[in-house]
């Protein structure tokens, strides 16, 4: 299962598509400018990386544009090929678009339809005709890299013999003013690796590259995916390991992986944002690795600036384009020798013929992402590697009912858990310290985490942490954009800005608890706990060693109704989330994600569900009891499905309408794979569910499906 490279679409500001971006390198052009999308209030605006391209629509986000840009172009330079999953790396989705309505007092839900980071993904699959997952990953400036990692793993399970992946990222407020309150900004643009370099240069842009699986090498092959690694600093929201800890192990492990060793290595591709911090933490860690062999390397960003989770999948596709161009590109902006990083970028472009490439990407969070990418070659074809086994150890949730014991007792009871728990309740048993500048969704986060794990009774620390949220952090969004609009731009917020990113509560829970493996956000609306388990399945460590699985949503006075259009269909304010502590390994309760597909893009999806499941009589013979997910907003296409279902199978088990019970939220979903935990460990269905009888399940698991735009299945079964 080799994975092959065979298609690249990239925008950015030095280049639209390989010819412009490569001439560019060669020059050693820069493309960061005085900012000139949106006016600011101080004079001259701040340099940064802006693409200057005609974006023909103007109701759609350039995100979303820039994009689908992207996915075209890898498309038709690989033959036009309808791949059979997209995994995109999104970090601020359609929110310029969002801030212009919120700027103008416009509070119609349709202008906020492409809000949501997982709404670009959406519109490159819709475009595609995508059937199977569509997946967004959001870790920050690592996203785009992350999700080029997720889609090899993808590949390697046999779930897909092709996948579309990349990032996207376009210009807004909440990134250019949020990153100079950190006085992160460089105003004489980026220097990466300089010793008078003072900051970043905020940019946009987008990459989308089409991996393959083959038996041998295919013509049109441009790069080989030889290995991959993924780490977490644990260490503090924003700021590196200052010995590059995370950077190194995720280096160590894309070059382990690979079956290489650092002396292998031709070029790296640094992730070289210019920042002191950031620059020092991954200079030590490079030394550490390769000591005085350092291969060449730069960073681009001193040319495009930092398109933050489009960064990594640009330069996976510039450091693609080196291999067949010949090429090692400039660290533009250097200058001058840093003694503290023991470092000597490239600072004019090589004519050098390389053969294989370190790429790294870090984000926000203390997220690591590293990839080794080499020319096509003949090495032995590796053996699938099946989605694991999930074993359950732990688990927890919140809702209106309560926190877990509250849950359990309200649903059993055929009791609504609808509503808010205050969040004073829900921080009870948090460390105050941590938790005195947090607001309401990395605290459902937290506690959900920690409660996870002390159910587990495991004195071990989690290895990862796999977070999913529907529509990430709204209050501070909303308090971040609010503050800025009150004092006409001028100030903003510097700890809303670093709560705003989806991952925060993520990295809040690694360095709570000590995890340094993967640490991976995913969002995707009502189905953003499903892709999470999607990920651990693939990326949890082979070891065993403890992984959390956090589902969690917030509502948010404001914006909640504005882009969830299911709360505008429910009386009850509903948000909380649901936790899993999970093991590999085959006894114990376990939690397989069985089914992901497209509903609105295939008119088979409901036989599809019943294949992958084995068939009716498999479906019956395994099960007791289903438990649905219908969000209000598409109710009426939801309960034709599942009615589908029902009548296609032919099978006869207590069907419950679980959001009628926990309430209308993203995360309602995560909420109801913990209930058919404790379904399962109970071993009978509440008789209030069975015409007043209690149902035992006789060994028999639980389902759990979602329906709508995306009909998904989640398996929870004794061993």
């Amino acid at each position: 299962m080799n994975i092959y490279l065979t298609g690249i679409g990239i925008i950015s500001p030095i280049g639209h598509g390989c010819a412009e971006t490569i001439n560019s390198l060669r020059k050693n052009q820069t493309g960061i400018r005085p900012l000139t999308l949106f006016s600011v209030p101080h004079t001259p605006p701040l340099p940064v990386g802006e693409i200057e391209y005609p974006f023909s629509d103007s109701d759609i986000p350039r995100a979303h544009q820039m994009a689908l840009l992207a996915a075209k172009d890898a498309l038709a330079d690989s033959g036009g090929k309808t791949p059979d999953a997209v995994v995109v790396g999104v970090t601020t989705g359609g929110i310029a678009k969002t801030e212009t309505n919120l700027k103008s007092k416009a509070f119609a839900s349709l202008d906020y339809q492409y809000h949501s980071p997982g709404s670009v993904t959406d519109h490159i699959a819709r475009f595609c005709n995508c059937k199977g997952p569509v997946l967004t990953v959001s870790t920050a400036c690592s996203s785009g890299t992350a999700a080029i990692i997720l889609a090899t793993k993808i590949l390697q399970s046999g779930l897909a013999k092709s996948v579309l992946a990349g990032g996207a990222d376009a210009l807004c407020r909440l990134t250019y003013h949020g990153f100079n309150a950190l006085q992160l900004i460089d105003s004489n643009g980026a220097r990466p690796f300089d010793l008078h370099r003072k900051g970043m240069s905020v940019a946009e842009g987008a990459a989308m590259l089409l991996l393959e699986t083959a038996d041998k090498i295919p013509e049109n092959a441009l790069a080989q995916i030889l290995g991959t690694g993924l780490s977490c600093d644990a260490y503090h929201e924003t700021a590196p390991h200052p010995e590059g800890r995370g950077a190194f192990e995720a280096m160590k492990a894309a070059i382990n992986e690979a079956g290489l060793s650092p002396a292998d290595i031709d070029y790296i591709n640094l992730h070289g944002t210019g920042t002191i911090d950031n620059d020092l933490s991954e200079a030590l860690a490079i030394n550490r690795l390769f000591g005085k062999q350092k291969p060449k390397l730069s960073s681009v960003k001193g040319a495009t600036g930092h398109p933050l989770a489009a960064a990594g999948a640009i330069e996976i596709a510039i450091s693609t384009m080196c291999l067949s161009e010949n090429l090692i590109p400039a660290n533009s902006g250097w200058r001058f020798f840093d003694p503290k990083l023991n470092t000597t970028p490239v600072r004019e472009p090589v004519e050098e013929k390389v053969h294989t490439i370190l790429s790294n990407s870090f984000g926000f969070g203390g997220n690591n992402a590293a990839l080794v990418i080499g020319t096509p070659r003949k090495t032995p074809a590796k053996h699938l590697h099946r989605p694991s086994s999930l074993m359950v150890v732990g688990s927890a949730c919140i809702t209106g009912a309560g926190k877990t014991r509250g849950t359990i007792d309200s649903f059993f009871s055929g009791k609504t858990c609808q509503g808010m728990l205050s969040v004073s309740e829900i921080s009870e048993g948090l460390p105050k310290k941590q938790i005195r500048r947090l607001k309401r969704l990395p605290r459902i986060g937290l506690s959900l985490a920690s409660a996870a794990l002390e159910d587990s009774n495991s004195t071990l620390s989690p290895s990862s942490v796999f977070f999913s949220t529907g529509w990430g952090a709204l209050s501070e969004t909303d308090d971040f954009l609010m503050k800025l609009y009150k004092n006409n731009e001028k100030i903003s917020s510097p700890m809303d800005f670093i709560g705003s990113v989806h991952n925060a509560p993520a990295g809040q829970i690694a360095i709570m608890h000590g995890a340094t493996g993967p640490n991976v956000t995913m969002t995707g609306g009502n189905y953003s706990f499903e892709q999470a388990l999607i990920a651990t399945s693939l990326l949890a460590p082979e070891n065993a060693t403890p992984v959390l699985v956090v589902g969690a949503d917030e509502f948010q006075h404001r914006l909640s109704p504005l882009i969830d259009l299911s709360v505008t269909r429910d009386p009850v304010f509903s948000d909380g989330g649901g936790a899993l502590c999970l093991k590999k390994g085959d006894m114990g309760i376990r939690v397989c994600p069985a089914f992901y597909q497209s509903a609105n893009r295939s008119s088979s999806v409901v036989s599809s569900l019943i294949d992958r499941l084995g068939g009716s009589e498999n479906i019956q013979d395994r099960f007791g009891a289903i438990l649905t997910g219908i969000p209000a907003a598409e109710r009426s296409v939801a309960e034709t499905q599942i009615n589908d279902f029902l009548s296609f199978s032919g099978i006869q088990m207590p069907n419950i309408d679980y959001r009628k019970y926990i309430g209308d939220f993203a995360s309602a979903s995560a909420v109801a794979v913990t209930i058919a935990v404790h379904l399962v460990q109970q071993g009978y269905i509440p008789g209030f569910f069975c015409d007043g009888k209690d149902l035992f399940l006789k060994n028999k698991g639980v389902l759990v499906i979602g329906a709508g735009s995306y009909l998904t299945a989640v398996e929870v079964y004794p061993s």
